[in-house]
């Protein structure tokens, strides 16, 4: 069983109403000051893709706030899907 200090990888689609309503910058600010690395962009499809390296717990937090969104946002659906941390990630940023 996983320990919640260990180091994983998580991939989460948002979807509703996430583009255009500072959604990416939202994610920008809680995933930095959980200190967490990886990225966040806009999909083609509309949803947004945030992908997360961290402590467990942490994670776990941020996934928290993405079901819920900035103000303008209106959250329909949240995927998640865990995996092992590949050290790929130096710090936390916005794609495009």
């Amino acid at each position: 069983m996983a320990k919640d200090s260990d180091v994983l990888k998580v991939e989460i689609i948002v979807r509703g109403l996430v583009q255009g309503v500072g959604f990416r910058y939202f994610v920008l600010r809680n995933a930095q000051q959980l200190g967490l690395v990886g990225y966040v962009k806009n999909l083609f499809t509309g949803e947004v893709l945030t992908v997360a390296e961290g402590e467990r717990y942490k994670l776990e937090e941020l996934i928290k706030l993405l079901k819920v969104g900035p103000v303008y946002a209106d959250v329909r659906d949240i995927k998640v899907e865990w995996g092992k941390a590949t050290g790929e990630f130096k710090k936390f940023e916005v794609r495009y």
